[in-house]
């Protein structure tokens, strides 16, 4: 009886114990998610504020540097009455267009050959100097190569960002590939698994965390390759808008369309970590990730 008695009295205890720390631990996590977001908006309003203070103060021109009150004027302006290329929702479309589709295949190349030239060391010594002799051209001498060539469509604009794309998500494969545990390749060999079934069951998850990672860069190099091929030569897209703003000396449009550019990435990454998480469950969270909001 009396065993039983002690157990009652401790079983009550531990699970209040058990409910006080949850809730505090949830408390804590609220307060720092709020002094965080506090943060991040006291940096919003002293750059914009600031910004707007010394342009109408007459500290910075804005005739070169624009002003947020500008700004907004020029995006009300783009959304309301479009430009002289279509509404604005058509080149933005145009532009997200052609960098998704270079996103795609320069990560599917990106993978590929990665995953290709990093499981073997005779394919990477043949081809690795060429890889790096492309990597060293300038981009911007590439995207007007891709403008001479296949004129003012979308293809050159997919082209170019798929350029940019290809070599961020190739090393990161290549590297990841490089870092999989040989003790573990071998062990499957052993095991009579065949080359593809060591690249599906061991390297490509493996190599997993490295890619993935690589996509968040990736895609906002994917925006940066169809804005140059659009400033080179287009006939609708971002990049044309801005083209015409930076001729007539119209920074306001200028950072209108860098304000719409951010957002279409923005989301893109929320994607991109939805994509990460889904894919990588098997995977305990990192320190950063734990901490992160």
């Amino acid at each position: 009886m009396t065993t039983m008695t002690i157990a009652e009295n401790l079983t009550p205890s531990t699970a209040e114990r058990e409910i006080e720390l949850k809730a505090s631990a949830r408390r804590t996590h609220r307060r720092r998610t709020a002094w965080v977001w506090t943060g991040r908006v006291a940096v919003a309003v002293v750059v914009i504020g600031g910004w707007q203070w010394f342009t109408s103060a007459g500290w910075v021109d804005k005739f070169f540097y624009g002003q947020p009150s500008g700004i907004w004027d020029s995006l009300v302006h783009l959304f309301t009455q479009g430009t002289a290329f279509g509404t604005i929702w058509e080149n933005l479309w145009i532009t997200v267009q052609e960098a998704f589709l270079g996103f795609l295949l320069g990560t599917a190349l990106g993978v590929v050959f990665g995953i290709l030239l990093g499981s073997n060391r005779y394919l990477a010594s043949v081809f690795g100097p060429y890889i790096k002799v492309v990597n060293s051209i300038p981009r911007i001498v590439l995207g007007s190569i891709f403008i001479v060539a296949f004129g003012l469509g979308v293809f050159p604009k997919v082209l170019l960002a798929a350029v940019l794309v290809f070599f961020v998500v190739f090393f990161n494969a290549f590297q990841g590939v490089r870092e999989v545990d040989q003790n573990l390749i071998a062990n499957v060999r052993v095991l009579g698994a065949s080359p593809f079934q060591v690249a599906r069951h061991v390297t490509i998850p493996s190599a997993m965390t490295w890619i993935i990672a690589s996509l968040h860069t990736a895609f906002g190099f994917a925006i940066i390759g169809a804005l140059v091929a659009e400033v080179l030569g287009a006939q609708h897209g971002i990049g044309l808008i801005i083209s015409q703003a930076q001729g007539n000396f119209d920074p306001n449009t200028v950072f209108a369309c860098m304000v719409i550019v951010a957002v279409v990435t923005l989301v893109a990454e929320y994607l991109i970590t939805f994509l990460e998480k889904s894919l990588l469950k098997w995977r305990p969270p990192s320190r950063s990730e734990a901490q992160a909001i």
